[in-house]
Protein backbone atom coordinates (compact mmCIF):
# COMPACT_ATOMS: atom_id res chain seq x y z
CA UNK A 1 0.00 0.00 0.00
CA UNK A 2 1.37 3.47 -0.60
CA UNK A 3 1.98 5.64 2.34
CA UNK A 4 0.10 8.36 3.47
CA UNK A 5 -2.86 8.17 1.08
CA UNK A 6 -5.00 6.12 4.07
CA UNK A 7 -7.11 7.01 6.66
CA UNK A 8 -5.78 6.52 10.44
CA UNK A 9 -7.76 3.13 11.54
CA UNK A 10 -8.15 3.52 14.65
CA UNK A 11 -10.64 1.88 18.27
CA UNK A 12 -14.07 3.44 18.48
CA UNK A 13 -17.02 2.59 20.52
CA UNK A 14 -20.17 2.41 19.43
CA UNK A 15 -23.26 3.14 20.66
CA UNK A 16 -26.90 2.38 20.77
CA UNK A 17 -29.96 4.46 21.41
CA UNK A 18 -30.91 1.10 23.87
CA UNK A 19 -27.70 1.75 25.94
CA UNK A 20 -25.64 -1.01 24.44
CA UNK A 21 -22.17 0.14 23.56
CA UNK A 22 -19.32 -1.78 22.38
CA UNK A 23 -15.51 -1.00 20.73
CA UNK A 24 -14.59 -1.63 17.10
CA UNK A 25 -12.43 -0.56 14.22
CA UNK A 26 -13.01 2.65 12.20
CA UNK A 27 -12.28 5.58 10.86
CA UNK A 28 -14.23 7.41 13.05
CA UNK A 29 -14.27 8.76 16.10
CA UNK A 30 -17.81 7.94 17.57
CA UNK A 31 -20.39 6.50 16.16
CA UNK A 32 -23.90 6.24 17.01
CA UNK A 33 -26.59 4.24 16.02
CA UNK A 34 -30.44 4.01 15.97
CA UNK A 35 -30.67 0.30 16.63
CA UNK A 36 -28.09 -2.96 17.27
CA UNK A 37 -28.19 -6.46 17.27
CA UNK A 38 -28.92 -6.23 20.99
CA UNK A 39 -32.44 -4.37 20.82
CA UNK A 40 -33.11 -5.32 16.53
CA UNK A 41 -36.35 -7.37 16.21
CA UNK A 42 -34.90 -9.89 14.01
CA UNK A 43 -32.00 -11.01 16.42
CA UNK A 44 -34.29 -10.84 19.83
CA UNK A 45 -37.14 -13.05 18.42
CA UNK A 46 -39.77 -10.82 18.86
CA UNK A 47 -40.06 -9.93 15.50
CA UNK A 48 -43.73 -9.68 14.08
CA UNK A 49 -45.27 -10.89 11.34
CA UNK A 50 -47.46 -9.03 9.37
CA UNK A 51 -49.97 -10.97 6.85
CA UNK A 52 -51.03 -7.78 4.63
CA UNK A 53 -51.87 -9.55 1.63
CA UNK A 54 -51.01 -8.30 -2.22
CA UNK A 55 -53.24 -6.16 -4.44
CA UNK A 56 -55.81 -9.09 -5.45
CA UNK A 57 -56.30 -9.85 -2.06
CA UNK A 58 -57.13 -6.55 -0.88
CA UNK A 59 -59.78 -5.60 -4.24
CA UNK A 60 -61.59 -8.80 -3.69
CA UNK A 61 -61.88 -8.18 -0.02
CA UNK A 62 -62.93 -4.59 -0.99
CA UNK A 63 -65.71 -5.74 -3.59
CA UNK A 64 -66.51 -8.66 -1.22
CA UNK A 65 -65.78 -11.08 -4.54
CA UNK A 66 -64.61 -13.96 -1.74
Amino acid sequence: MKEGIHPEYKATKVTCACGNSFETRSTEDEIRLDVCSACHPFFTGQQKFINRGGRVEKFKKKYDLD
